[in-house]
């Protein structure tokens, strides 16, 4: 330790911390809140170019199952966020998302990841097939703007005590096509077209889509809340 005095010239004593006995400051854990592959590659090219440490709730020993009980996109990510923060001890940032298709009342809605169902036994198609697959039958014989839909997006950050301490909601509106187009993306990507560029989310490619796509726009209106809490924290 290294010792000051005081400016008030009464001769006062204090110690100065020696840097070199200072311990080295924790650099905060960003954990993305999800188990979803495509997810968790998006948020990543969002965040990390901020110099932000980003872990995947895959690899944190400590994670638990979340039921998604939430009514709302909101509800299902506040519970998302707020459990693994608590059960983690790390910030975390989650988010729920998913397809609102008005001609089917809103569906597949918070449901859009099990739209399907389970699958029936031994029934081994993949999951977002399974879901697509639903999806177009549903419309079936519906034309112009009956196919409108929207991806919403809701994401929640939390600090390591489980607090919320940002929100942010994105959309981008669409419509539902009559085939799949494109190999890239996930979940509904083939079937959305995307109104600014008339190509579906699995046709344009990752770095477009998250400039026009609801998860990106739900996270660059975070984003400067997000970097600000970590650093200060």
């Amino acid at each position: 330790m290294t010792q000051g005095a005081s400016d008030d010239g009464r001769g006062a004593r204090w110690a100065t911390p020696d840097p070199a006995e200072t311990p080295a400051r924790r650099e905060p854990v960003l954990v993305l809140g999800t188990t979803n592959a495509g997810k968790v590659r998006e948020l990543l090219a969002l965040v990390v170019p901020h110099g932000l440490t980003c872990r995947a709730l895959s690899e944190m020993a400590g994670a638990v199952e979340v039921d998604e009980t939430g009514a709302t996109f909101a509800e299902n990510a506040a519970l998302k966020a707020i459990m693994q923060a608590r059960a983690l001890g790390h910030w975390v940032l989650a988010e729920d998302s998913g397809l609102v298709v008005p001609a089917l009342d809103g569906e597949p809605g918070v449901r859009s990841a099990r739209f399907a169902g389970p699958p029936a036994p031994g029934d081994g198609t993949p999951v977002d097939e399974r879901n697509n697959r639903l999806l177009l039958d549903r419309l079936a014989g519906m034309s112009g703007m009956e196919r409108s839909a929207w991806y919403a997006c809701h994401a929640v950050l939390a600090d390591p005590t489980g607090r919320v301490v940002a929100e942010a909601t994105g959309t981008c509106h669409g419509l539902i096509t009559r085939a799949r187009r494109g190999t890239g993306g996930f979940g509904y990507d083939p079937l959305f077209l995307v109104r600014e560029c008339h190509r579906t989310f699995a046709e344009i490619g990752p770095s477009y889509k998250a400039i026009v796509s609801h998860r990106g726009r739900a996270l660059r209106a975070m984003l400067p809340l997000l970097v600000k809490a970590l650093r200060a924290s």
